[in-house]
């Protein structure tokens, strides 16, 4: 039998999922990162959520959609997250 805490990386990815298959369009990491503090009830960092999330890129679940800077030419803008098809 394992003894300790159960390991966040289990318990977020699915969560992280579900949260983008929910949405109707692209999210934020803030945005995740919120709607999963509320599913949860506890504080999650942007950092553990950016973490999963470019875990999930690697594995070819997600996919990062980059935006246009509105104001600077030549410059990256919000980049938004998505189930990948």
């Amino acid at each position: 039998m394992k003894r300790g805490r159960p390991s966040l990386r289990n318990q977020l990815k699915p969560e992280i999922l579900k949260v983008l298959e929910e949405a109707q369009v692209p999210l934020t990491i803030n945005s995740i990162c919120k709607r999963l503090s509320e599913r949860l009830n506890r504080k999650i960092s942007w950092n553990t959520i950016r973490k999963y999330l470019f875990e999930l890129i690697e594995f070819e679940q997600v996919q990062a959609i980059k935006t246009l800077h509105s104001k600077e030419k030549n410059k990256d803008g919000l980049t938004l997250y998505t189930l990948k098809k």
